[in-house]
């Protein structure tokens, strides 16, 4: 009887910790990492429905290290994505990631884009970024030969990376540190007693002092999980994209972005070199039909019957509807799609394109339906919730990630 206690009380040690952290994209590892930094020799597990880590929206973006230019001055997005920004080199810099700060160009092809353009500039010089400057049409040129534009905006911040490579690197982090990875266990259920709250997965029980969750595609229903109400929803949009054939990749240099409209938070189609390689060009923006539907063919009807009964989708959709049928449009034609592309760099055809991947970016619309442009953190007691993180989630992700070990710690005390 001695041994099997013994054996029962190694069993209940084993799955408690102090920390556990749901979610392990890119923001959920940041956070680990962080708070391991802080607080070494904390017990601390990150755990995932996947069996891998970053198997969603850090290992489907574009791989931009976004500069903080379009951001509202003084909201959390342009301020953490300045600070990330930051960490984030740093952190390459360290561990030897390749990144690379190549620099980008906003362009305005239209005679009614020049003031957007302009006041996007001037956000650029309230957010702090240093050397972005006015091109006109022919210094467009010097950096894109092939672009058409009217005048463009500089910004040598912008770069790419790999966000992958980076996950890759902040989970051997992790793990060297004493943090555990528990892969495969998808959260079911919270139930919070006065010193621990109790967690059960698919994969078995645990208990943890504190919770920290980064769910990404599925952060409001975690929410809701541990008795919060989040105030909104996570609606998932698709980004498709395309690749430009080998022969036709040096049309473009670096980075090639357009004037984005401004009642989005979506940044138009654009061209994007890769750090591993190729030309990547896109995405649009569809309402996706699943959480995790990186293809048209990919349908969960119970969450997309979510989608189209929540009062908040259906008010932006009543508002936007044409711009949501010009994107549904480019994703069913590629003449559409390539028409979008051809406003960057006329040079480009139609078959110099071939569909590539896509990813799905959580957008989190309020009830009156707002889209949420700034990154949403909620807390109680001995909760943390990362509830809206869309890009520049990645680039911010240090940062964020060192805000919610901040919030950890004063709750420590």
């Amino acid at each position: 009887k001695s041994l099997i206690f013994a054996f029962l009380q190694t069993m209940h040690k084993s799955n408690t910790y102090d920390v556990v952290i749901v979610g392990a994209g890119i923001v959920g590892l940041a956070t680990a990492w962080r708070i391991l930094r802080g607080r070494p020799g904390l017990r601390l597990a990150v755990l995932d429905k996947e069996a891998l880590p970053a198997a969603h929206q850090t290992s489907h973006n574009s791989g931009v290290i976004h500069s903080g230019i379009y951001y509202k001055p003084g909201g959390s997005k342009a301020l953490n994505c300045r600070r990330g920004h930051a960490m984030l080199v740093a952190f390459c810099e360290e561990h030897g990631v390749p990144y690379e700060l190549c620099g980008k160009v906003i362009v305005a092809t239209r005679e009614e884009e020049r003031p957007r353009l302009r006041e996007i500039y001037q956000r650029g010089l309230q957010n702090g970024l240093e050397g972005i400057r006015i091109l006109s049409a022919g210094e467009v040129r010097e950096h894109e030969p092939h672009v058409a534009a009217l005048e463009g905006i500089w910004v040598p911040q912008a770069g790419i990376v790999d966000y992958a490579r980076v996950a890759e690197k902040l989970m051997e982090l992790i793990q060297a540190a004493g943090g555990v990875f528990l892969g495969g266990h998808a959260l079911r259920a919270t139930f919070a007693e006065r010193l621990i709250i109790r967690l059960i997965t698919s994969a078995g029980a645990l208990q943890t002092r504190y919770l920290i969750t980064a769910a990404g595609l599925y952060a409001d229903k975690v929410v809701r999980m541990t008795g919060m109400e989040p105030g909104m929803k996570i609606i998932p949009f698709r980004g498709e994209y395309y690749r430009l054939r080998r022969e036709k990749e040096h049309l473009v240099n670096n980075l090639i972005y357009p004037v984005p409209n401004p009642a989005f938070p979506f940044l138009g189609v654009h061209y994007t070199r890769m750090m591993r390689g190729g030309i990547e060009a896109g995405p649009n923006a569809v309402l996706a039909f699943a959480r995790e539907g990186y293809s048209r063919r990919k349908v969960n009807f119970s969450e997309l019957a979510e989608t189209l009964t929540y009062k908040g989708f259906l008010r932006l959709a009543a508002k936007y509807y044409r711009t949501g049928m010009d994107e549904l449009h480019r994703s069913y034609s590629k003449r559409a799609f390539v028409r979008a592309l051809q406003h960057l760099i006329p040079e480009v055809g139609y078959e110099d394109l071939q569909r590539s991947g896509a990813g799905v970016r959580a957008q989190a619309i309020a009830p009156d339906g707002r889209m949420i442009n700034e990154f949403v953190v909620l807390e109680d007691e001995r909760i943390i919730h990362v509830l809206n993180a869309p890009s520049p989630a990645a680039t911010s992700s240090l940062s964020i990630g060192q805000d919610v070990a901040d919030k950890l710690f004063s709750k420590m005390v």
